[in-house]
């Protein structure tokens, strides 16, 4: 609220899963050498730096013509992003990796927000969670159909094995460090409990 914004509701974009044109990524020795295109975002670059690929960050406007070219080997983001920019066209493999959980925020301005009624503010902080609610099953819906519309225009699908999602997890526990570091331990250390009780409850 001091940056001047007011935060209602998470809805979601889904987890960013792994893609690629130069192997099955079943394991972590797999990423070594792999052109990863990366959000042009420091935990981004170093996270895959870490695991052993090449990443090179690229705005998201001309990531297709650089699969297309093999300017880079691969990218990453939910099934819904993969299946709605084509990228089938250009990728063969896919890997679920689900390594971030990406969110979207409903923001509204904080001096219209304040001009408000408390009962305005309730009717809109009520429909902003119904709205998430609704919007969460959807795009879970929709990923799951993604995921098999992109099987059906034949990319490989490997499921990353627990195991190996806690190798790739264990190797970023500096990455994840500096992360804490920045955003306050005690913070940190309330999402990854609720993290942890996420994948416990699946």
């Amino acid at each position: 609220q001091e940056k001047g914004l007011v935060g209602l509701v998470y809805w979601e974009n889904g987890f960013r899963n792994l893609t690629n044109n130069k192997r099955a990524v079943t394991k972590l020795e797999d990423m070594d050498g792999i052109k990863l295109r990366v959000m042009q975002n420091n935990v981004f670059i170093d996270s895959f730096k870490t695991l052993g690929a090449n990443a090179v960050p690229l705005p998201f406007s001309e990531l297709f013509t650089a699969l297309e070219t093999k300017t880079v080997d691969g990218q990453e983001n939910p099934y819904n992003t993969i299946l709605s920019s084509k990228f089938y066209e250009v990728q063969k493999y896919l890997t679920v990796t689900n390594h971030v959980y990406s969110p979207w925020i409903v923001l509204v301005s904080k001096k219209w927000w304040d001009g408000l009624s408390k009962d305005e503010q309730k009717v809109l902080l009520d429909a902003a969670k119904k709205s998430r609610d609704f919007e969460r099953q959807d795009t879970r819906a929709e990923a799951d159909k993604a995921l098999a519309d992109l099987r059906s225009k034949g990319m490989q699908v490997n499921e990353l094995s627990p195991a190996e999602a806690g190798r790739m997890r264990d190797k970023l526990g500096a990455i994840n460090a500096s992360i804490a570091a920045n955003v306050g331990e005690g913070l940190w250390k309330e999402v990854q409990g609720a993290v942890a009780q996420a994948r416990g409850g699946k």
